[in-house]
């Protein structure tokens, strides 16, 4: 008998063709392609967005504790407060008070002007490299701003707000993006990774993804404890297609622990866009899949921001287990410095984005209201800006990549171990005689106390 397949066996006798699919008419048959999704503008489009459907009071607010099946159209949709004319509507408002929406327009403009400075330094060949979050501070700032301090977060390297709003100072942040010797992770990460502990702000990681898993870890080590605390995490719409947010989500939804995931849907994954990313019409809508809620919210919308992060906050606290948030927003820059979008995109794409601008949208509120001034707005930028120049002409004092960062040869022996082995103890003893001469000096940052617990 030769290789070839046939359609004779001892055991059942002879196959009839008409059960062979091999020979089985096709109804109507599709062309057999590969579906390859692409962007919807390209450089030398004129791109063209359509207004968001949803409007501000379209979704109702249910309670914390709805089940998940009820919440399928808050997963299609978008939540939405504050409407084309600035005006906040509907049963998501979270009613904030006049000082706390200054508070987080005052946070969502500093690390605006952090970020406009830090790339001038960057292109100046001050700094290695940067990545602006520029169009997307609501996402951070409206984000961060409802957690306790005794919740913890892991957030990506497009959240620079959450530090901001955590206590992390402008000269730490600086030190470490500059990788000098006042750095509180002693260079051994790429700049803006920041950490803070005494924030309760994990470690951002450069292998995107990877705190989903710790986050969903942590949550489940609250719930061990009996602690009613809040482990939230955020990655990005292409980090979605990674194995760790489906481990994590799947964990997640078994265990139930107190944690909230967060998909910001910027648009664009350095290069690919995000109808790459799914073939679905929504992240928030994945979480369906796994029998946990998902909400989609407006992520340039400070307020719907606040109101949705209450509600999961809530949900947690109370024992309802996780909640999946598609934050929809846009990136108005480029992925980083060492990138070039115009390759990939209109330039004048972000233009005509329908979510507009986080940081206009509650001016124009706060003006609306009668709290706030266009004199104001200009007052505070230039003195933001004036705070941001003399930070970072501080943070240089400490060391800067023209005179030397300043490190202690050292730091190479600290945090690995509790007690240093006795051979490592006698290498630092060595190093420390041998280097004893071009140690720098002990001058410490002035935010810092005799305990050091603000050196993160």
């Amino acid at each position: 008998m030769d290789g070839c397949m046939t359609n004779y066996s001892p055991l059942v006798g002879t196959a009839r063709s008409s059960l062979r699919s091999a020979e089985t008419d096709l109804k109507d048959p599709l062309p057999l392609v590969l579906h390859v999704p692409t962007a919807p503008h390209r450089p030398g489009d004129s791109p063209r967005f359509e207004p968001f459907p949803d409007q501000p009071g379209d979704l109702p607010k249910p309670d914390t504790l709805s089940p998940f099946d009820l919440l399928h159209n808050h997963a299609i949709g978008m939540i939405r407060v504050l409407g084309a004319d600035g005006a906040a509507a509907g049963p998501w408002d979270p009613q904030l008070s006049p000082q706390q929406l200054r508070s987080g327009l005052e946070m969502m403009m500093r690390a605006r002007c952090l970020d406009v400075r830090m790339i001038g330094m960057q292109r100046q060949g001050r700094l290695s490299f940067y990545l602006s979050s520029k169009g997307e501070e609501a996402v951070a700032v409206a984000g961060a701003m409802p957690y306790s301090t005794r919740d913890i977060l892991f957030p990506s390297y497009r959240q620079p707000g959450t530090l901001l709003v955590r206590g992390m100072p402008l000269l730490a942040m600086m030190c470490h993006s500059i990788s000098n010797r006042h750095d509180n992770v002693k260079g051994r990460q790429m700049p803006l990774h920041y950490s803070w502990k005494a924030g309760n702000v994990v470690s951002i990681s450069s292998p995107v993804g990877t705190q989903l898993p710790q986050a969903v870890g942590a949550a489940m080590a609250f719930a061990c404890r009996g602690e009613r605390s809040v482990a939230a995490a955020w990655i990005g719409d292409g980090t979605s297609s990674q194995g760790d947010f489906h481990h994590a989500i799947n964990f997640a939804s078994v265990f139930l622990p107190p944690c909230i995931l967060h998909v910001v849907n910027n648009q664009w994954a350095i290069s690919t866009h995000c109808q790459q990313a799914t073939g679905g019409t929504a992240f928030a809508l994945r979480a369906e899949a796994y029998s946990l809620p998902g909400l989609r919210v407006d992520g340039n919308d400070f307020l719907a921001v606040f109101a949705v992060e209450q509600w999961a906050i809530e949900r947690a606290r109370r024992g309802g287990g996780p909640t999946l948030i598609e934050l929809v927003t846009y990136r108005r820059e480029a992925h980083s410095t060492s990138d070039d979008p115009t390759q990939y995109r209109p330039a004048d794409e972000g233009n005509g984005w329908p979510g507009g601008d986080p940081i206009d949208r509650l001016k124009i509120h706060l003006i609306q209201r009668g709290e706030w001034s266009e004199e104001a707005h200009q007052s505070l930028d230039a003195a933001l800006d004036q705070e941001v120049v003399a930070s970072l002409a501080h943070a240089e004092s400490f060391g800067s990549l023209a005179s030397g960062l300043g490190h202690s040869p050292s730091t190479m022996f600290d945090d690995v171990y509790t007690n240093l082995p006795d051979h490592l103890r006698n290498q630092l003893r060595e190093m420390q005689i041998e280097t004893a001469k071009d140690e720098p000096g002990n001058s410490i940052l002035p935010f810092v106390g005799k305990d050091r617990r603000a050196a993160g």
